[in-house]
C-alpha cells in the first residue's frame, strides 16, 4: 500500500495511487478538523489560546491543504498570536498568510496592527493601503490607518522636537566651549531643577544662578541672569529697600551693604563635551536621544579633568561691577552644572568663620 512506500518515491499503480489519495484526503481531514478546533479554542476565551495555536500549528504541518487554506489559517494564528501580546509571531503569520494569498485581507489588516503594535509605522502603512485597495470599505482597516496615521504624525513631531532640543544644546555647547567656560558635575539640582543656560537670538547665554547662604544654606534662585549683567544690578533688586527681609534672618544682617557674594575655587572636576552635551538636554525633548555628540573623541577630555592644583578648595570674593561672565571664565571656576555663589554677611558673626575656610560644603 502507498502508506508503506518509500520516502521519494512515486506511486506506479492504480492501487497505489488510490492508497496515496485515500491517505491525502485522510491528512486534508484531519488538517481541517484541526483548523476547526483552533476555531473554537479561540471561542472558548483566553484560557484556550495556547491550545488554539497549538491546533493551527499542526493544521499546517499537516502540509496537503491549498494555499488559500493554510492563508487562512496563519491569518488565524497571527489573530491568536495578537491576542497573546506575541506581535513579531504575529507579524511573521500575517505575511506568510499574504505571501500564499495576496487577496486575504484579514492577513493584511492583522500584519497593519502587528507592525502598529511593534512601532513598524511605514509597514504597518504600507500594509493597510494594500487591505484598502482590495476592501475601500473595509471599517477596521480605515480605523487602523487613521491610528497609523495620527501615531505617524506624534512620532514626526516628537522626532522635530528632539532635532531642535539637540541642536539648541549644541550651540550652548558651542558658545560654552567658545567662551572657555568650565562645566562640572551638577550640584544641587534639588534646588535647581533642569534649569540649563539658554542662547538668545543674539547669541548671550542666560543662565539660570543659585545663590545660597552659606550661613543657614537657605538659597535665592535667579531664573535668568545674563551674562552681560553685572552682579550689583541683581543684588540691588534683591536687597532693595522695599524687599522684604529674609525671614530668617533675625538681626537683619544681609542687607545691601553688608552682604558679599563668593564662589568656590580650586578644585573641580571638568566635564568633557560628551558628557555636557546629555547634561545641557536634560528635562528636554533630547533627553534620551542616542548617539547626540558627534565627536568621537574631545582634546580637552584629559587637559582640563583635573585643576585642583595644590591648594584646597578656597573661596573667592566676587568683584559685584563685574559680569556674570568675567567671573565664569575665571580659570579656577568650574561651574557645578549652573553657577553657583554663596551669600555672606559682614555684619554676620558667621562672617569671620567663612573667611578663615573653616566653613565647608554640608
Amino acid at each position: 500500500m502507498a502508506l508503506w512506500m518509500e520516502s521519494g518515491s512515486e506511486p506506479k499503480t492504480e492501487s497505489e495511487m488510490a492508497d496515496l489519495d485515500a491517505l491525502t484526503a485522510l491528512k486534508e481531514s484531519a488538517a481541517l478538523e484541526l483548523k476547526e478546533k483552533g476555531n473554537q479554542h479561540v471561542r472558548m476565551g483566553e484560557k484556550h489560546y495556547t491550545e488554539a495555536v497549538d491546533c493551527y500549528t499542526r493544521a499546517i504541518n499537516q502540509k496537503v491543504l491549498s494555499e488559500s487554506e493554510n492563508s487562512i489559517i496563519y491569518a488565524n494564528r497571527s489573530h491568536v498570536n495578537l491576542l497573546l501580546g506575541n506581535y513579531r509571531r504575529a507579524l511573521t503569520d500575517a505575511e506568510e498568510a499574504a505571501k500564499l494569498c495576496p487577496t486575504n485581507v484579514k492577513a493584511l489588516y492583522r500584519a497593519a496592527k502587528a507592525s502598529l503594535l511593534l512601532n513598524l509605522l511605514t509597514e504597518a502603512k504600507s500594509y493597510c493601503e494594500n487591505g484598502l485597495e482590495l476592501d475601500p470599505d473595509n471599517d477596521e482597516l480605515k480605523k487602523l490607518m487613521k491610528q497609523i496615521d495620527l501615531r505617524k504624525l506624534a512620532v514626526e513631531q516628537h522626532e522635530a522636537e528632539v532635532s531642535k532640543a539637540i541642536a539648541a544644546a549644541k550651540e550652548v555647547l558651542s558658545a560654552i566651549e567658545d567662551r572657555g567656560l568650565r562645566i562640572g558635575k551638577a550640584m544641587f539640582q534639588e534646588l535647581t531643577g533642569v534649569k540649563k543656560p539658554v542662547l538668545d537670538k543674539n547669541k548671550i547665554l542666560h543662565w539660570p544662578v543659585l545663590l545660597l547662604y552659606a550661613e543657614v544654606m537657605s538659597s535665592d534662585f535667579v531664573e535668568d541672569f545674563c551674562e552681560t549683567d553685572n552682579f550689583s544690578t541683581h543684588l540691588n533688586m534683591m536687597f532693595s529697600e522695599s524687599s522684604p527681609p529674609l525671614p530668617w534672618d533675625r538681626e537683619n544682617a544681609y542687607t545691601r551693604e553688608a552682604v558679599e557674594l563668593y564662589y568656590g575655587a580650586g578644585s573641580g572636576v571638568c566635564l568633557s563635551k560628551r558628557e555636557i552635551l546629555p547634561y545641557l538636554l536634560e528635562g528636554s525633548s533630547g533627553s534620551n536621544a542616542q548617539s547626540i555628540c558627534d565627536e568621537e573623541k574631545d582634546a580637552m577630555d584629559h587637559a582640563l579633568r583635573d585643576i585642583s592644583g595644590k591648594n584646597d578648595s578656597k573661596w573667592v570674593k566676587v568683584n559685584e561691577n563685574r559680569t556674570l561672565y568675567q567671573v565664569l571664565k575665571e580659570p579656577n571656576f568650574v561651574i557645578p552644572g549652573i553657577p553657583v555663589f554663596y551669600v555672606v554677611s559682614k555684619k554676620s558673626s558667621f562672617y569671620e568663620e567663612f573667611n578663615a575656610g573653616k566653613w565647608v560644603l554640608p
